[in-house]
């Protein structure tokens, strides 16, 4: 108990004595992340609208589809993306493994089935009155979508929210794309699991509280739009 107690402490102290190394880590794994979330956003709630409004052949199938792919192992993808951006793989020529951009491609592909899924999920029962009451006001394609997400936005917000968390954790994916290179690759969660393994408990702690306070962070971001609306 006592070496949790000590591990506490020089946590702490590690934080605030600003260490240039410590930070780089957290600033490198926001950025990461960040821009996963953006990317996946982009992609994945157009297509959570269009299918949870369309009906069409194979809906159940692509259903199920969408829900397996939710809960896909980071590793896999990691293993996919890294055969892909490899020396022999077809964007080999890339020269992307072990880079930041590497990384924000395994954790975009994480996340875009998350958050598709629950667009999915809260807009098939509920877009079809909004698109009834913006059929009827005469307007557009794009005005309805715009209308849509305005009604919606609580339910958008939970789903960038959930894949910003996602794409923070993650570990296995960064791990094997990025490899964890000091300085350039090493982000909160492989940086915890390396010095864990190696018995430096405070620098673990100190990574664990930071990805503990973003968590809180975003999710009362959440709370507080919530409760506007």
């Amino acid at each position: 108990m006592e070496y949790i107690i000590t591990g506490i402490k020089e946590a702490f102290d590690l934080l605030l004595s600003f260490d240039g190394e410590t930070y780089k880590i957290i600033f490198l794994s926001i950025y990461v992340s960040f821009f996963s979330t953006i990317i996946s956003s982009l992609i994945a709630v157009p297509i959570g609208l269009v299918f949870a409004t369309k009906e069409f052949r194979l809906k159940k199938l692509w259903t199920r589809i969408l829900y397996t792919l939710m809960g896909i192992p980071p590793v896999v993808v990691g293993l996919i993306v890294s055969l892909f951006l490899s020396r022999r793989g077809p964007l080999g020529e890339l020269q992307l493994m072990f880079t930041p951009t590497a990384m924000i491609i395994a954790q975009s592909i994480l996340v875009i089935p998350i958050i598709t899924g629950i667009i999915f999920n809260n807009f098939k029962e509920k877009a079809g009155e909004i698109i009834n009451v913006s059929k009827t006001l005469g307007a557009g394609k794009f005005y309805t979508f715009i209308l849509l997400i305005n009604e919606m936005r609580v339910y958008v917000l939970i789903a960038l929210v959930t894949g910003f968390g996602r794409a923070i954790s993650e570990v296995g994916a960064v791990m094997i794309v990025g490899g964890n290179i000091k300085g350039h690759t090493r982000v909160m969660t492989s940086f915890i699991a390396m010095n864990n393994s190696m018995g430096n408990y405070s620098q673990s702690i100190a990574m664990g509280f930071v990805l503990l306070t973003l968590s809180f962070v975003t999710n009362s971001m959440l709370y507080m739009f919530g409760m506007e609306d």
